[in-house]
């Protein structure tokens, strides 16, 4: 019996599609970075933001700050689950929907752009909930 299942998980495995276990680039960012703010680690959660962020901000002090008190759902995200990925006008975003610690869902638009260190985080758009707005 455990030689069958052994076989049927190997199998399993190999019909697995290459590259099927890797994680996307992109989201992987996003998610080492709400990783270091959990930790309050914003030295860490900084490296993953754009050389245009990091000139606005000047230190992962003030980094830290403003996401602390302008983005309370990304300091301490409850759930965080990955939306649509999407190219518009040469920019790349990636829509994430956080769940904060209050149970509340807010729906996020991160800006991502390619540099030599890999991707970062160029800007973070919280967008309105759904039938709010003109």
């Amino acid at each position: 019996m455990r030689r069958f299942a052994f076989g049927l998980l190997t199998a399993l495995c190999l019909a697995l599609p290459m590259g099927a276990a890797k994680a996307d680039p992109v989201q992987e960012t996003i998610l080492n970075q709400l990783e270091a703010f959990k930790a309050d680690d914003f030295a860490t959660a900084f490296t993953f933001a754009s050389p245009s962020i990091k000139s606005i901000f000047m230190s992962a002090e003030n980094f830290g700050r403003m996401v602390r008190n302008g983005y309370p759902m990304v300091h301490r995200p409850g759930s965080v689950r990955m939306l649509e990925q999407r190219e518009i006008s040469g920019s790349l975003w990636q829509k994430v929907m956080i769940t904060d610690q209050s149970g509340r869902t807010h729906v996020l638009d991160y800006q991502m752009i390619q540099t030599p260190d890999g991707w970062q985080i160029n800007g973070v758009q919280l967008l309105p909930e759904p039938g709010v707005g003109a």
